[in-house]
């Protein structure tokens, strides 16, 4: 089967700053001038919400943007104008750092007080001194209905000092939210999801993990442990759950080799194995290519891939042609960009599918006995290569999602990066959409799964929740 390439080309091209005045307002012009003329899913979502919604929505912006006083700031509006658009494969990352000094905020507490206080709690909540790896050891206290995490000890520059706040868990509606405090001592534009409790000397804060290290309750922490194991794994890995089960473990699909290599290794034991869960929580992409070797493990009948089209323009294309240079790519996808970016230079201003074909079909010749069951472990992190892997295998009969709702972000593709005028930003839009749209979209949507595992269900829970589901 021939899978589409997703390309995140990390070209970044320049322009002269022509005298500009380096404003927010001067760089909100050019993201929005650049964004229009390039991004292959600008119209569709002009279409989509009508060219009044966007009119008022570029008014608004405007008059916050000539308010803005600071580059993070300036970068936290300009992202939020993006969001107009999609909340995936787009964004704004500043090139310099802020020159503003923000006061960092401090905690006034007597330690000792509050380690006797946290040493003589009986039931396990929250509040705890707790520590993230080895750089932080953090206190959290609560305060009426909301709560502070304080610096203890820390070795990270800058939050050597004990009492400096780190996070705030605060009401908003009817549930907590996370605030973390960024390097530079301002505030996250992005809160976290309320936090969990993983059995009763672990906390998650998002993708975060606590440590409890005072009061510590009597715990049988298997599980959490295997789940940190899997969390912190940059690499793929299969262990046996029982007899019956395997557990597969990929955090990405950025390393090809890496994930051919446990399936090489593994082969004999899967084909006999009458269960498979698959781990891809927090797995954001990569490149398609990577799971190649694992889809004949699910296969049962013809996979059906839509294609893309590319969105051509001058700039777009010009990405195209540097990244054929790239020394890295093999001479097979060289030619490959290079045949594309030939296709595009014929047909300015349209969109273009340079794979000749709107649909591709993938017919392999065997369908294995084992793996009888599949169960994909899915969540909010999945994005990219990591839906177009899961399109693929919900096609297989024997495969079942279980988790939440994924990111939804992979309509819109192919990302390119583009330095601004002032060389303050970059700017990440896209140059492919796929054809699925909009009969079926995922951009902002996600996956759904077969089994959605509610709240009730810990994170640390749920493999041993699909074993359960799976070896009835």
């Amino acid at each position: 089967m021939r899978f589409l390439i997703f390309i995140a080309v990390a070209v970044l091209v320049s322009y002269p700053a022509n005298g500009q005045t380096c404003i927010c307002e001067s760089n909100f012009e050019w993201v929005k001038k650049t964004f229009e003329e390039n991004d292959a899913g600008f119209q569709y979502i002009i279409d989509k919400k009508e060219q009044a919604a966007y009119n008022i929505h570029n008014q608004l912006m405007l008059e916050k943007i000539k308010a803005v006083k600071s580059l993070t700031e300036c970068t936290e509006l300009l992202n939020e104008w993006l969001k107009f658009f999609r909340s995936g494969h787009i964004g704004i990352e500043p090139l310099t750092t802020t020159n503003n000094a923000i006061v960092p905020e401090t905690y006034k507490i007597d330690f000792s007080q509050f380690e006797k206080y946290i040493s003589e709690k009986k039931e396990a909540d929250y509040e705890g001194i707790w520590t993230i790896g080895e750089n932080y050891k953090i206190g959290i206290k609560k305060e009426g209905v909301n709560y502070v995490g304080f610096i203890i000890k820390s070795n990270t520059k800058g939050w050597e000092k004990p009492g400096l706040v780190k996070l705030k868990i605060e009401q908003d509606g009817s549930q907590l939210k996370t605030t973390f405090i960024r390097n530079d001592y301002s505030p996250s534009p992005v809160k976290v999801g309320e936090p969990e409790l993983l059995d009763k000397n672990y906390l998650q804060i998002g993708q975060t993990v606590f440590k409890r290290l005072s009061p510590v309750f009597t715990d049988d922490n298997t599980l959490v442990e295997r789940y940190l194991k899997s969390t912190n794994s940059p690499n793929p890995y299969l262990e046996e759950l029982n007899v019956t089960t395997l557990y597969l473990r990929i955090p990405d699909f950025e390393n090809k080799p890496a994930i051919d290599k446990v399936l090489a290794e593994n082969k004999e034991k899967i084909l006999k194995t009458k269960n498979l869960i698959i781990d891809l929580r927090n797995n954001g992409g990569g490149g398609d290519e990577s799971f190649n070797e694992l889809l004949p493990f699910l296969y049962t009948n013809p996979i059906r891939t839509i294609s893309v089209e590319f969105f051509s323009t001058a700039q777009n294309n010009q990405h195209l042609l540097d990244y054929s240079t790239d020394p890295d790519l093999d001479e097979n996808t060289r030619e490959w960009v290079k045949n594309v970016y030939d296709k595009l230079q014929e047909r300015l201003g349209e969109f273009v599918n340079p794979f000749g074909e709107d649909v591709s079909i993938d017919r392999q010749d065997t369908v294995y006995e084992y793996p009888k069951n599949v169960g994909i472990i899915i969540n909010e992190g999945n994005a990219s290569a990591a839906e177009q892997f899961l399109l693929a295998a919900k096609q297989s009969k024997k495969v079942k999602l279980f988790g939440v709702t994924t990111s939804g972000a992979l309509d819109i593709s192919n990302m390119t990066f583009v330095e601004s005028p002032c060389k303050e930003f970059v700017l990440g839009y896209c140059m492919s959409r796929s054809m699925r749209i909009p009969g079926m979209t995922i951009d902002d949507t996600g996956l759904q799964p077969d089994y959605y595992l509610d709240k009730t269900i810990p994170q640390h829970k749920w493999v041993e929740f699909v074993n359960e589901i799976l070896n009835q």
